[in-house]
C-alpha cells in the first residue's frame, strides 16, 4: 500500500506530487528546496537553505516512521558550484550517520531564490 506525505506546500498542488512517497520500507521524497513551508518564505543563503532542507526532509521522513539515519541515496542540486564548499561540510553533518550513495549536479532551479533542492531515498530499517 503506498502512503502520499504532503508538507503542504503550495508548489504540490499546483505541480500535482506528494513531498513523500511510502512504498513498504521504502520512502521516496521529492526533491526539497529551502523553504520554510509554515511561512513560505526563504532565507537569501545557501547555508541556511541548506539546513531548512534537511529540516524539511527530516520532517518528511518523520511522517513515514524513519529518519535521515535511513537515507540510503541523497541527491543535491545546486545553482552554483561556488556553493559546494558551504554545502558539503552541512550534508556532512546531517549524513554522518546514514552514508547514503550521493550525487551533486549544478543545474538551474525554477525560482531565483533557490540556491539549492535535495532530493533522498530511505528505507527503514
Amino acid at each position: 500500500m503506498v502512503k502520499r506525505i504532503s508538507s503542504g506546500s503550495s508548489f504540490e498542488a499546483l505541480a500535482g506530487y506528494s513531498r513523500a512517497i511510502v512504498d513498504g520500507d521504502w520512502i521516496m521524497v521529492s526533491g526539497t528546496t529551502g523553504y520554510d513551508y509554515g511561512t513560505m518564505s526563504i532565507a537569501p543563503d545557501v547555508a541556511r537553505q541548506t539546513h531548512q532542507c534537511f529540516a524539511n526532509i527530516a520532517h518528511a521522513l518523520a511522517q513515514a516512521e524513519a529518519s535521515l539515519a535511513d537515507v540510503v541515496r541523497i541527491r543535491i542540486y545546486l545553482v552554483d558550484a561556488a556553493d559546494f564548499p558551504v554545502v558539503a561540510p552541512i550534508v556532512g553533518t546531517y549524513m554522518a550517520e546514514a552514508r547514503p550513495a550521493n550525487t551533486t549536479v549544478i543545474a538551474g532551479l525554477i525560482d531565483p531564490a533557490m540556491r539549492i533542492e535535495i532530493e533522498v531515498t530511505a528505507r527503514r530499517a
